[in-house]
């Protein structure tokens, strides 16, 4: 995240200042939760005040913010109504009417926007209980970038708190869906993870299915298919706009995704009845067979240091998990118990797999150790399928289709499965993608 180029993409986007002098968090602060897979916990309540300083933009900012915390499931910002103040920016807040709220977390803050309309945007996360600042910053940017400031400050918040890195800078490609059940329109589009800014990156004309996004560049892979011909894998750049084609020997191409670098593409190839993983190189096209089974081998999804893939295969006569090195090596199976197992995806820290189990008519998003062991379900239903990661490795999105007439809407669960949220999208939403953090892509 900290290469020269990638430092200077992330300038030229946003300029991240240092800690401003008096914004230092002082060591003696001690706010914090914790949170553990399966453990118990209870959200912390929090206040987020109105930015002061500029009137159309101070309240903006504060209400992403707080309700960035507030999706996140692991606070609870109190109604402004029980505030006993409109704390000072530049002063410290009365903490002993603070403690009366039952607040534990204080967030203040000041945009401010120069002749030519460039924000500056300040916050301090203050520790009530202690009466000490946690911590203090400043950014600076184009008027255009106010949401983003509002997520970054979210990020710093989320992460000074738990521990775990952030995750609302980011974005959340998805598989729009629209008309009739037998007429459905599908298209490709991006939003932020809050559900703002869509942007629709395909028109309709051929159906896609599956984007993935890239780990560590601006570019989705995805399936299109124009009605009466057979799907093509194609990758586009986001910050270009280019398309190609992914060009494959096979009758049909399915499930692609990149490589932790993203200079390669795993994905399967389907040959008679049968289908086997590739690695392909994306900038020779080059590829490589990795499983050469009497199954169908699909769904390949790379470790985080890219030494080993995730897969799901019927060789053992259902639908089960299997992982194996890199270059196909050492196959074993990792999923057992009642059902099929399908769909994982590997999480971005590397200590799970997510994946869907179907099993007597309901589908659950699960997840598991690399090993196998460890299994547990975070959410069940009726329909749950396509579960994909955020950056911080700490909750997993899907879909979940009712079935009938309706469509597949988006939600994400963390991986203690005690946290359960929609994602809104303007229709009926599937396939969806979660991106880095913007400032991690190339």
């Amino acid at each position: 995240m900290h290469s020269p180029s990638r430092l200077r993409h992330a300038l030229a986007a946003l300029l991240w200042l240092c800690l401003a002098a008096g914004f230092a968090s002082p060591a003696l602060a001690q706010l914090n939760l914790r949170i553990g897979p399966g453990g118990s916990f209870q959200p912390m309540p929090i206040a987020v005040a109105d930015f002061s300083g500029d009137p159309g933009l101070g309240p903006t900012l504060s209400g992403i913010v707080t309700n960035n915390l507030k999706r996140s499931g692991y606070f609870t910002p109190i109604d402004k109504a029980r505030f006993p103040e409109t704390p000072n920016f530049d002063a410290a807040p009365n903490f002993a009417a603070w403690k009366d709220t039952g607040v534990q977390g204080l967030v203040t803050g000041r945009v401010t926007r120069d002749g030519s309309g460039r924000l500056k945007t300040e916050f301090r996360l203050w520790d009530v209980l202690s009466g000490q600042q946690m911590i203090g910053q400043q950014y600076a940017g184009d008027g255009a970038n106010a949401r983003r400031m509002g997520h970054l400050i979210s990020d710093a918040v989320y992460t000074k708190i738990t521990g775990i890195g952030g995750f609302f800078d980011t974005r959340v490609a998805f598989v729009d869906e629209s008309g009739s059940k037998e007429n459905r329109r599908k298209r490709l589009a991006i939003m932020d993870q809050d559900g703002a800014n869509v942007r629709y990156l395909t028109s309709g004309e051929a159906s896609v299915v599956a984007p993935r996004y890239s780990p560590a560049t601006q570019d989705i892979t995805y399936m299109s298919q124009v009605t009466g011909q057979q799907p093509r894998v194609q990758v586009i750049n986001l910050a270009t706009g280019a398309r190609q084609v992914i060009p494959t020997n096979a009758e049909m191409s399915t499930s692609p995704r990149f490589s932790p670098d993203g200079r390669r593409l795993v994905m399967s190839d389907q040959d008679g009845g049968n289908a086997s993983i590739y690695v392909m190189d994306l900038a020779s096209k080059a590829q490589t067979r990795v499983t050469n089974a009497n199954a169908i081998d699909t769904s390949p999804s790379f470790s985080p240091d890219g030494r080993e893939i995730v897969f799901e295969s019927d060789r053992g006569g259902q639908q089960q998990i299997y992982v194996m090195g890199a270059d196909g090596s050492n196959p074993r199976r990792l999923s057992f118990g009642d059902g099929s197992a399908s769909q994982p995806a590997w999480s971005p820290r590397g200590d799970y797999i997510a994946f869907t189990r179907q099993r007597k008519g309901s589908f659950a998003i699960c997840i598991m150790k690399p090993d196998g062991t460890g299994e547990r379900v975070l959410t069940e239903g009726f329909h749950n399928e396509g579960p994909t990661w955020a950056p911080n490795g700490q909750y997993v999105m899907f879909f979940r289709d009712p079935g009938g007439q309706a469509g597949g809407k988006l939600y994400m669960v963390d991986v203690t499965g005690k946290v359960e949220q929609p994602v809104p999208t303007p229709s009926y939403a599937s396939d969806p993608t979660w991106s880095p953090l913007i400032d991690a892509q190339r």
